[in-house]
């Protein structure tokens, strides 16, 4: 079973930067693709940024240029770095991971979430 632990999250003041963390845990044989998604009470979860193997980006176009992310495979650790912050931004962020475990299912798994407030 593959598992996901997120940190970073907190409350930061519009232009600082902040950086979030996940990391995941258990047998797997690959890991394809690993993303952001954020959801707030008043909209539905959407994509922030992903990452695949070959480290191919893809941005939500509000973030693109102020957030960057990354992975390092050596630490089954993927980063979502965010830079100049907007109060727009403040949201429960998710980190999702899909790829083959070691039976060479495919699996798709979640964090917990970590909220990220961006007030002054």
């Amino acid at each position: 079973q593959v598992q996901l632990v997120e940190s970073g999250g907190g409350l930061v003041q519009p232009g600082e930067s902040l950086r979030l963390s996940c990391t995941f845990s258990g047998s797997v044989f690959t890991v394809r693709m690993m993303a952001w998604y954020r959801q707030t009470p008043e909209s539905e979860r959407e994509l922030v940024a992903s990452i695949n193997g070959a480290g191919d980006t893809v941005y939500l176009g509000s973030v693109k240029g102020r957030f960057a992310i990354s992975r390092d495979n050596d630490q089954n650790t993927a980063y979502l770095q965010m830079n100049s912050p907007k109060p727009e931004d403040t949201a429960v962020y998710y980190c999702n991971a899909e790829g083959l475990d070691s039976a060479l299912y495919p699996f798709s798994a979640w964090g917990q979430g970590t909220q990220v407030t961006v007030s002054s």
